[in-house]
């Protein structure tokens, strides 16, 4: 699996470092505390009356995050009563993400990019633009429960709330979602700093997409040794990895420090750090399930990549038709039927055989060394960029995945021909097969 650590670097002055925070001289960025602190966002939204304590809307959302505020303000803008429950629903989301500028042009969303480079970008979406009809509830979900047309949810605070649809966006350690098959996931684990540094060799006005050299474990034998079983590169400003079982962060933060102190790279301060793990691949949740997932539990990452906010941006407005469908019509279906309708709006049959494609990669991915994996790299960017750029964005058909699969394996050298042919049977019987199934 992939494992993302995330870096940036910047030599822009802070204006408030504590004098406890500065780089000692024999320290190392692993001794700093970050400057920067957890911010809410000041604005007013519709809180929920407490003193309520049952509540009816036709859908409730479980999180207040960028995918869940999208999904809610969609559904919401349909005519459709929607409460977004969260514990601290005004909070910043954390984390930076990257993605490519025309998917975020063509959703209208290019506003919320905060840096843009030629071939790549950083996202710091905030993570609400204005209520727009949806009602708040500040609590944590405690359970679910389900009736034939009709679910409720608890909170901790004992506030009960009965919706027609509950969609559960809290993140693939849910409670509320259950699967069929073993999940089996990849996983993508993250560390990153925003940091202050005397010096760094980038050119600022360019982004490095990956970076597979290891140079700087010249020094680190051990740390050499794993780098080459489960390799890491540079993605200045990200460090990924590709992992099953996930890594730890000790491992990735020995590996960044190493990389910095190779490249000169002296952290005077370190502004902001983020840690995340994002589950890649596996199997999806139950479809006629009382529940609906969406977000990181919907398994909508990429599971080659990795790549998550642009495809829940532009399938938030598809799973809000659906809903609309179901209980803005004056027929008011729900039940099963509301379930397999809703279902089938965000995983039609052509988007789940393409996603099996996707996850075939990332099986092969999890079999290659460095060596292999810097060959496969090698000749996955000697394709046409409409193919890399089509596959990394998950725009490209299913014809056009299969077509990319022999372009790659025949332009590859003979050593990367034979990784392919020796490493991708079992996951390639495993595509077909599923495939197949699905198509059934």
């Amino acid at each position: 699996m992939f494992i993302s650590t995330q870096y940036s670097i910047f030599q822009n002055p802070i204006k408030k470092t504590s004098p406890n925070r500065q780089n000692p001289q024999f320290g190392t960025y692993l001794d700093l505390e970050p400057i920067s602190k957890p911010e809410s966002l000041d604005f007013d939204i519709p809180i929920l009356d407490s003193s309520k304590k049952r509540n009816r809307f036709d859908v409730v959302v479980i999180g207040a995050r960028p995918a869940d505020l999208r999904l809610a303000e969609q559904v919401s803008s349909r005519g459709i009563e929607v409460c977004a429950v969260d514990p601290s629903p005004l909070s910043m989301w954390p984390n930076n993400y990257g993605v490519w500028f025309d998917e975020f042009e063509t959703l209208g969303l290019e506003d919320s990019l905060d840096k843009t480079w030629p071939i790549s970008m950083i996202e710091k979406p905030s993570t609400w633009t204005g209520p727009n009809g949806v009602m708040f509830h500040k609590g944590e979900v405690l359970k679910v429960e389900h009736e034939e047309f009709e679910s409720s949810i608890g909170c901790d605070d004992g506030t009960v709330m009965k919706a027609s649809l509950i969609v559960d966006t809290s993140g693939f350690a849910t409670a509320f979602l259950h699967y069929d098959k073993q999940r089996n996931h990849g996983y993508q684990i993250a560390h990153g700093i925003l940091a202050e540094v005397e010096s760094h060799p980038f050119d600022p006005d360019k982004m490095v997409l990956m970076d597979w050299r290891d140079s700087h474990l010249g020094n680190e034998p051990y740390l050499r040794i794993d780098n080459s079983r489960l390799p890491t590169f540079l993605y200045a400003i990200h460090l990924m990895i590709i992992y099953r079982p996930v890594l730890s962060y000790t491992q990735v933060k020995k590996r960044m420090e190493a990389r910095l102190r190779h490249l000169g790279i002296r952290v005077k301060a370190v502004v902001e750090d983020e840690k995340c793990v994002i589950p890649m691949g596996g199997s999806l949740p139950r479809i006629l399930h009382n529940i609906m997932a969406f977000g990181g539990n919907l398994g909508i990452v990429h599971p080659s990549t990795g790549y998550c906010v642009a495809q829940t941006m532009a399938l938030a407005p598809i799973l809000a038709d659906a809903i609309e469908q179901c209980l803005g019509s004056t027929r008011m279906i729900r039940g099963n039927q509301m379930y397999s309708r809703v279902w089938d709006g965000l995983w039609p049959l052509d988007r789940r055989l393409k996603r099996e494609y996707y996850n075939f990669g990332m099986e092969v991915l999890l079999k290659l060394d460095l060596n292999g994996t810097r060959r496969f790299f090698d000749a996955f960017f000697n394709l046409n960029p409409s193919q890399w750029q089509g596959f990394l964005s998950q725009r490209l058909s299913l014809g056009e995945q299969l077509m990319l699969m022999n372009s790659l394996f025949w332009r590859a050298p003979g050593s990367s021909k034979m990784d392919i042919a020796t490493k991708s049977p079992v996951p390639l019987a495993k595509m077909v097969w599923n495939m197949a199934s699905q198509a059934i």
